[in-house]
């Protein structure tokens, strides 16, 4: 047994390493190929011919707002529900936990094809980025119902509610006031997951015509090669910036792991 212990973190460690270099080493040869210019020299000309590029922005810039759109859509549509669902209805989570999963039985382009049928004698609203983020409401909804239920999962929601009744508070003012200061890491995290479907969703984006940041990526990736790298070191570095934000608003100073519930006071 003494032996078993003494090996595990040496194999740990060398997991570890396994990891990074898997991840790491693509990236490194993805970054050199997109700072290459010629046989022998380096520069940043194909990051600053992506960055000018006028598509470039107008993808980019379309899906941010795509991304904020679904993030509070879901939030919105989510937040009251599950807490509703813990507060009344416990019974019915196995029902909606089985309907929070359809988006991943159904096949996006079905899905695409589908809105496609329903709607293809309104030109408006399939013309709609707005269409675009309710349908991405629904790829996200396994992904923020998951997070928003083990959010709930871990405040005594029944307790904090009944407290706020007893001061007198409605039933928004206990939402607003007590439900949400405890589930700002679960609603952050429902929110990065959201952006990062939306920023990589492709096929139902090209199926309606919308030229995305996805649908960007896979056009030069298909027609330019050093630009296709350039444009991947800067995703990659734009999700991390992203999550790094994210990050950075749910652990913030002052703000403590495992820090007594927020209960509102009259």
């Amino acid at each position: 047994m003494r032996r078993h212990s003494r090996r595990r973190p040496s194999w740990a460690w060398f997991w570890l390493l396994f990891a990074a270099l898997y991840l790491l080493l693509p990236l490194y040869a993805t970054l050199q190929f997109s700072l290459q210019v010629t046989s022998d020299s380096y520069g940043l000309d194909w990051y600053r011919k992506v960055l000018q590029d006028p598509a470039f922005r107008h993808s980019l810039l379309l899906s941010l707002r795509l991304a904020v759109e679904t993030a509070i859509i879901s939030l919105a549509l989510m937040v009251p529900t599950v807490y509703w669902l813990h507060l009344k209805l416990p019974r019915m989570r196995p029902v909606v936990e089985f309907i929070a999963m359809l988006p991943f039985v159904v096949p996006p382009i079905a899905l695409a094809v589908g809105i496609i049928g329903l709607f293809q004698n309104v030109i408006w609203v399939i013309s709609s980025t707005q269409l675009l983020a309710f349908i991405y409401v629904i790829l996200a909804l396994p992904f923020t119902y998951r997070s928003l239920d083990a959010g709930m999962l871990a405040v005594d929601i029944r307790t904090l509610t009944d407290a706020s009744y007893s001061v007198g508070a409605s039933w928004f003012q206990t939402l607003w006031h007590v439900i949400l200061p405890n589930l700002k890491s679960a609603m952050l995290a429902s929110a990065f997951l959201t952006v990062a479907i939306v920023l990589g969703e492709y096929t139902i984006a090209s199926l309606l015509l919308f030229n995305t940041f996805a649908v960007y990526i896979q056009y030069i990736g298909t027609t330019q090669a050093y630009e296709a790298a350039a444009l991947a070191i800067l995703s990659f570095g734009l999700t991390w910036l992203v999550m790094l934000g994210i990050f950075f608003l749910a652990w913030r100073p002052g703000s403590r792991r495992g820090r007594a519930p927020v209960a509102m006071s009259r």
